[in-house]
């Protein structure tokens, strides 16, 4: 029976963490773009129309705006999920890269390949909410 461990079969606990965290950031942003293009086709407005007040995110939430409505937790981690993205898309795509430039023989394929892809697709969503249609979407949502 052989004591040495497998490397590749479990990642470092900050590894997971921030492959995690990455693919949160991802997929709130991409929730947030969903609803603002859904809302946007159902209302039958343009992005002009959208930051009116009109057609607030708030609305969406099914039930109203309470603490007892489990639909407004969801909405809160989305908010917030969506908003610390923005800071952490950078430092995250920092060591992911660093990691798998370092440890690129430890980490298993899949592993490294998630690193880089997350990494990558934080920094392109990043700096879409710099874009007009990336901008009024960020407006809307804060509204």
């Amino acid at each position: 029976m052989s004591t040495t461990v497998d490397a590749a079969a479990d990642p470092p606990r900050l590894v997971r963490t921030v492959l995690v965290t990455q693919l949160a950031v991802i997929a709130a942003f991409i929730v947030v773009a969903a609803l603002y293009v859904g809302r946007m086709l159902t209302a039958r407005v343009g992005p002009a129309e959208m930051l009116t007040g009109a057609y607030d995110p708030k609305d969406l939430v099914p039930f109203g705006m309470h603490a007892a409505n489990p639909f407004f937790w969801l909405y809160g981690v989305v908010t917030v999920l969506y908003l610390t993205g923005g800071l952490l898309a950078v430092p995250m795509a920092i060591y992911a890269a660093a990691v798998a430039a370092r440890d690129g023989d430890r980490l298993s394929r899949r592993i490294r390949a998630l690193l880089l892809v997350g990494a990558g697709t934080a920094v392109l969503l990043l700096l879409a909410r710099f874009t007009p249609a990336g901008a009024d979407m960020h407006r809307w949502w804060l509204d």
